[in-house]
């Protein structure tokens, strides 16, 4: 079977700005496991770029010893898969850098699309957003950490996906299981019925 290429989809994992439980501005923790697990999910479907947003340098220094450690010498030998997971893994200070290299790569701004356990304004479904993916253009699905992203990054967003509705009301789902949930309905080769 063919490989199916989204090089023109990305996805950015926002550590800042986000909110914590009680609704101030923070800037979360990386995961060493939200960075694994998030790139093997981006691999697995074919997504462009996977970026890492953190202003943090000790964060940021701590996402390069990761890579460079699956990328180089013994890491990458004893775990291959994991390597090819993590070549489109880099880390950007703000959504503004990923989206400026996105732009200069593909000479168009991508579509923004945000997502969250709240309906926006101006929410997609996604049966919609895999047709506008038809066209070719460049896209960034952005993720929020901690109690999800703050509300100029909704605001000013192309789109706001729909929020994945579970069956009893409960909805704070770890990144991680958001992400291949999500990946799967826009990306997956299968019809959703």
């Amino acid at each position: 079977m063919a490989e199916v290429s989204n090089s023109n989809i990305h996805l950015a994992l926002v550590h800042f700005p986000v909110y914590n439980k009680t609704g101030e501005v923070i800037v979360s923790s990386v995961t060493t496991l939200d960075i694994h697990d998030i790139s093997r999910v981006c691999r697995t479907f074919g997504v462009g770029t996977f970026y890492v947003i953190t202003p943090l340098k000790t964060q940021q220094e701590l996402v390069a010893r990761l890579i460079g450690h699956w990328l180089k010498g013994f890491g990458a030998e004893y775990n291959p898969s994991r390597k090819e997971a993590l070549l489109k893994t880099v880390v950007k200070n703000n959504l503004e850098e990923a989206v400026k290299e996105i732009s200069e790569r593909s000479g168009k701004r991508p579509r923004v699309i945000v997502t969250g356990a709240k309906k926006a304004p101006q929410s997609i479904d996604y049966e919609s957003l895999k047709e506008e993916f038809k066209h070719g253009e460049p896209n960034l699905l952005v993720f929020g950490t901690g109690w999800g992203l703050e509300k100029n990054l909704v605001k000013n967003a192309d789109h706001a996906l729909l929020p994945i509705e579970g069956s009893n009301g409960f909805n704070h789902l770890p990144v991680r299981g958001a992400i291949s949930i999500i990946l799967d309905r826009l990306l997956g080769n299968r019809k959703l019925s």
